[in-house]
C-alpha cells in the first residue's frame, strides 16, 4: 500500500519538476494582445484616419454636423476653426476637431427611415 502512495507522490513531484518554458507561458498573453489589437485598436485607428482626411478636405458650402449635434453649412475654414451657418443666418465658430461628419449622411438616413414608415 505504501508503494502505491509513494509512487503517486513521486509522479506528482516529477510533473512539477518539468515546468513550462518561459516562452510557452507567454503565448496566451501574446494571443490576447493580438485579439485586442485586431478587434479594437486597428479599427479605431482607421476611423481616426478617415476623420482626419475628411477634416482636411472640408470646404465652404459643405453641410456638416458637430459632435454636439448641431447641423449647419460651412461658411469659412481656418486651420483650427470652422464657421458654420445655422438656421436663420446665425453663425457659429467651432473647433475643426469638433466636426462630426457630413450632414448629408444624417439627412439621407432620416429620409430613408421616413420612407419605410
Amino acid at each position: 500500500m505504501f508503494n502505491i502512495i509513494n509512487s503517486a507522490v513521486a509522479q506528482e513531484a516529477g510533473a512539477a519538476a518539468q515546468a513550462q518554458s518561459p516562452l510557452m507561458s507567454m503565448v496566451p498573453l501574446v494571443l490576447v494582445f493580438l485579439v485586442f489589437y485586431f478587434l479594437m485598436l486597428r479599427p479605431q485607428k482607421k476611423k481616426l484616419e478617415q476623420e482626419q482626411e475628411y477634416l482636411k478636405a472640408l470646404k465652404v458650402g459643405d453641410e456638416v454636423y458637430t459632435k454636439a449635434g448641431i447641423l449647419g453649412k460651412v461658411q469659412a475654414v481656418a486651420p483650427k476653426v470652422v464657421t458654420i451657418e445655422v438656421e436663420n443666418g446665425g453663425r457659429l465658430k467651432i473647433l475643426k476637431s469638433h466636426i462630426g461628419g457630413s450632414a448629408k449622411e444624417i439627412l439621407e438616413n432620416k429620409a430613408e427611415k421616413q420612407e419605410k414608415k
